[in-house]
């Protein structure tokens, strides 16, 4: 039996972003005990980066849904094969215009206009003057 019992969310997206993340804290460390503007405004550039690369590379497959996956998806290096679709419930994916609630809200916004335009009733040159 495996000393991991559940899937602990180990992917190469969130494990990049952990380790940009540190460097840019590391650099602000260094900012805040030399007192210095710049080192302090390169940590959030690199902060801001990290979070940028593991949405990107969670975007591209390399992290992983909300929630459970079975147990054979549980690998670093498994790549995720629903990333492309989006995943259901996740705020990146929704923030890259993919899943479920970005399909519903388009369903929902054609049938609301399809409604519309054939409710309409048509109006005559002879009315409108």
């Amino acid at each position: 039996m495996s000393a991991h019992q559940y899937d602990e969310g180990h992917t190469v997206a969130g494990w990049t972003g952990v380790g940009i993340a540190t460097v840019g804290t590391s650099v602000l460390g260094v900012g805040v005990c030399l007192v210095s503007g710049a080192l302090i405004a390169v940590c959030i550039v690199i902060t801001a980066a990290s979070a940028l690369v593991t949405w990107a590379l969670h975007l591209t497959g390399w992290g992983k849904p909300p929630g459970r996956r079975p147990r054979e998806q549980w690998g670093m290096r498994v790549r995720d094969t629903g990333a492309r679709q989006g995943h259901p419930g996740c705020v990146g994916c929704r923030m890259a215009g993919r899943g479920r609630a970005r399909a519903t809200a388009v369903g929902t916004r054609a049938a609301a206009t399809a409604t519309a335009t054939a409710t309409a009733e048509p109006v005559s040159a002879e009315s409108v003057g």
